[in-house]
């Protein structure tokens, strides 16, 4: 049974009671406070209104008291009766944050030091037939790292390496300290009888349309000795038949085979085809009786990672059933600071979003946790690609302890083995930025001594990977991959991370230079993206303003504008002069708080297409893009394409079209010829014409090619050019719209400027808007001029907008489908409709 309380929590100072006297069944604690489990101390706190809301203003600051204090978690089960001989009690905890020890019946039964994995504890000897108390102590944090050697680098806190906790609870350079504690994980106590399943694995060795070959594997713990065992393995699919079943003797606690399925349905990710899934449902019998079970939903498929073409060139290639993927997604972290008390409908909103924009992967990323079952289960379901990174993310971990590798390699062997039967796996990778790190820091003299962790990612984990997952590509940090005497970051071998846009990193880099930063217009501007021919982008982007609503919701009253301290509180970056920078040379730098979540976003959306479109056009060479970063964890000013409140930004609604399978793309630079692109990701061929068409400001077509477009499937065609002095017609560059459209095949039209907004002279514009509340529908018409990125705002968080932030012609219009996931109906009065150049409507 799964002990959902009710749960009630306290908070002592250290040593302030003994700790059986607080774990003693018949303790009063009547005056406890309420809590839900999962969750956490802050979400109960904030529940009950004994903190403010921690987002709101400066109140994380007035959190800080809770990280020093310890806390109690207890709750009481029943119990029909005792264990028999060969019966077992396990307490099950799937996610205990962090230093913990667990009291039955005022017994201690174990402790916990591992944020990251679940803790199972045997009880059999101290739980009773009838009412039993549970009990939890959690420990402040500076208990166990106050003793502790300090090293010479972990970024934004020198205490976290020794503690394994969700590194973003400490603070990152997109979100607050928020320390969080409680139980994160769902409780379950479980009776065992005779024996239990260990380890069940099925991977997927060979798979084709007239057969696929799945390896089987398991094990058991038994409680009886010499109990005859077997496994009952059924693969039934979703039609309910069952397509492979069998039944296999255990031998020495362990039984393996070989699966045969004839004409499989294939797992593919949304893109390729249908995300088809199995049931695998496997018993385990003794002595004819089922003990245990195990049931999941599989997909049968292969994974790859090509590190090399035909050709024998360098390449970074996922590649699924036998078919090249170029992996179009974004990096993830979790969806709140306040992990446990993330809402299912939050994982399953965000993986739809990602999905609607045509994102086919999404990188887990180290600082955040091994995520949910919820998760992957959305990922799998919805066929999405997971690149899942290690916990181990900027800094040096103490390797040479045996106690700090022995809980290592117990986060490491649960997590894998919670984790390697999904579809959607795709990758393990060993860490975030450390390998690449650690030689810029040595080289700049921030680290003196030896590469501490090094053997985790190198030797711990790939080693037992080999045992656990073989089947599953692994890839020991990200970035990673040199080829001569440059550095890990570099283009010509593995993955990179592109941050010389924002952060301004000044590249190329051999082994051992020195880190340069170039903060200046020249040196943030993501015009530089098209200098990199990475084999595989997997982390680069820039900042953009939340939404109105996201901020005026967590901003104090009469602090919302451009400037303040509370918005400069939103932004965690080291330094905020690149945002600054990057607008400056981009937009201009704004002057109000309009302007700058105007700014922002449009130069985060038209930076992220104009990489992307450059990385997609090099698609013989380049073969995945993941921005930095899908979602954020709390109310703030970051890298995200949909905020806090789930609320996407304007680069989100680019993504419909960047990241759109088949992609028209225009290559241009002031003074140059216009080059038009086609990209094929599909399998089939396509045959057609792609159409460039200019119009003036006012709407009039001044120009106009065709281009014949037959492109093979999965490749990219450059189709033809014109230069910049044919298609203005004796017009001023900086006042021309140009749209590439399709005609033969599907292909979303796209939209482009030639000179940068800060350039482009736009019109006195006005917009109408008509309200169709019956419908969930706008209709916005352009009805002077064009009109600059058409903006939509309700004040309601988790709204879907058919499109937003797009541009119209004079006398267009676009009919836009608002709705919100649980039927929730917004306040249509409150509706504003803007552009950069034409005021607010309605």
């Amino acid at each position: 049974m799964e002990l959902t309380g009710p749960w009630k929590i306290q908070h002592y100072e250290v040593g302030e009671k003994h700790p059986l006297e607080l774990a003693a069944p018949g303790l009063d604690d009547r005056f406890w406070i309420g809590a839900a489990v999962p969750g956490d101390v802050h979400s109960a706190l904030i529940e009950r209104g004994i903190i403010d809301p921690p987002y709101f203003g400066h109140n994380d600051a007035k959190c800080r008291w809770i990280e020093q204090k310890e806390w109690w978690y207890r709750t009481t089960f029943t119990v029909d009766e005792a264990a028999h001989q060969d019966e077992r009690f396990e307490l099950v905890f799937e996610g205990l944050d962090t230093f913990a020890k667990i009291y039955v019946n005022g017994h201690e039964i174990g402790s916990a030091s591992n944020m990251l994995m679940s803790h199972t504890f045997d009880i059999t000897r101290i739980v009773r037939a009838g009412w039993n108390s549970l009990a939890v102590r959690f420990d402040p944090l500076f208990l166990h790292h106050r003793d502790k050697e300090q090293f010479e680098w972990s970024s934004y806190t020198k205490e976290r390496p020794w503690i394994r906790k969700a590194a973003m609870n400490f603070g990152w350079d997109w979100g607050p300290r928020m320390v969080t504690v409680g139980i994160w994980g769902k409780v379950h106590l479980k009776r065992r009888h005779a024996a239990k399943l260990e380890g069940v694995y099925a991977s997927t060795i060979k798979a084709s349309a007239e057969e696929a070959i799945i390896r089987f594997e398991a094990g058991m713990k038994a409680y009886r000795k010499h109990a005859a065992a077997t496994v009952s393995v059924c693969l039934i699919d979703a039609d309910g038949q069952a397509v492979v079943s069998t039944e296999l003797n255990m031998e020495r606690g362990r039984t393996e085979r070989e699966l045969v399925v004839p004409h499989p349905r294939l797992w593919w990710t949304h893109d390729l085809g249908e995300p088809y899934l199995y049931t695998l449902e496997v018993k385990l019998l003794v002595d004819g009786q089922e003990v245990d079970h195990y049931v999941t939903r599989y997909g049968i498929r292969t994974i790859e990672l090509a590190l090399q073409d035909p050709d024998g060139n360098d390449t970074f290639t996922f590649v699924l059933n036998g078919v090249k993927v170029y992996a179009k997604g974004a990096n993830w972290i979790p969806a709140d600071h306040l992990i446990g008390a993330i809402r299912e409908s939050t994982y399953r909103g965000l993986v739809e979003l990602a999905v609607e924009v045509h994102m086919n992967m999404l990188r887990v990323w180290a600082g955040g946790i091994y995520e949910k079952d919820i998760f992957y289960d959305e990922c799998d379901r919805q066929g999405v690609l997971v690149w899942q990174d290690f916990a181990f993310a900027n800094a040096l971990f103490p390797d040479f302890n045996q106690d700090f590798m022995n809980n290592v390699t117990a986060e490491v062997i649960d997590n894998v083995k919670r984790l390697r039967n999904r579809a959607s796996l795709a990758l393990w990778c060993g860490n975030n930025e450390i390998d690449w790190l650690y030689d810029m820091k040595s080289a700049a003299g921030d680290i003196t001594g030896p590469f501490f962790g090094e053997s985790i990612y190198h030797e711990l984990i790939p080693s037992l990977l080999e045992e656990l997952d073989p089947n599953r590509p692994y890839w020991p940090s990200s970035p990673y991959g040199a080829s001569g005497d440059n550095d890990v970051n570099d283009p010509d071998c593995g993955d990179r991370h592109n941050w010389q846009v924002w952060h301004g990193s000044v590249y190329p880099r051999k082994y051992g230079e020195a880190p340069l930063l170039d903060y200046s217009v020249e040196g943030v501007t993501f015009k530089n993206y098209k200098k990199d021919d990475a084999l595989f982008s997997s982390e680069f982007g820039m900042h953009a303003s939340a939404n109105r609503y996201t901020l005026e919701k967590n901003i104090p009253q009469g602090q919302f504008y451009w400037g303040s301290p509370e918005m400069a509180h939103r932004n965690k970056d080291t330094n905020h002069q690149k945002g600054i920078l990057l607008m400056q040379g981009y937009t201009g730098i704004p002057h109000h708080i309009e302007e700058y979540m105007n700014f922002s976003m449009l130069t985060q959306a038209e930076g992220l297409k104009y990489g992307i479109e450059h990385f997609r056009r090099n698609n013989h060479r380049n073969r995945g893009a993941l921005v930095w970063q899908l979602n954020d964890s709390w109310p703030g000013t970051s890298w995200s394409m949909i905020d806090y409140e789930l609320l996407p930004k304007a680069s989100y609604y680019y993504a419909r079209t960047f990241f759109h399978p088949v992609l028209l793309s225009l290559e241009h630079e002031p003074g140059e010829s216009l080059k038009v692109w086609l990209v094929n990701d599909r399998l089939e061929s396509l045959q057609g014409t792609v159409t460039l068409t200019v119009y003036s400001f006012a709407g009039e077509v001044i120009h106009r090619s065709a281009f014949e477009a037959g492109v093979p499937g999965q490749s990219t065609a450059l189709l033809g050019e014109r230069s910049e002095v044919e298609v203005l017609s004796g017009h001023e560059p900086g006042q021309v719209l140009i749209e590439l459209a399709a005609a033969g095949f599907a292909a979303p039209a796209g939209r482009y400027y030639l000179r940068d907004p800060k350039e482009v002279s736009l019109p006195n514009a006005r917009l109408e808007a008509a309200v169709h509340p019956d419908e969930g529908m706008v209709t916005v018409t352009a009805k002077e001029g064009l009109v600059r990125f058409v903006k939509l705002e309700l004040p309601l968080g988790n709204l879907r907008f058919s499109d937003n932030y797009f541009d119209l012609l004079p006398g267009e219009s676009r009919q836009v489908l608002i709705r919100h996931p649980e039927g929730i109906e917004p306040d249509w009065s409150q509706l504003r409709v803007s552009g950069l150049n034409a005021g607010p409507s309605i």
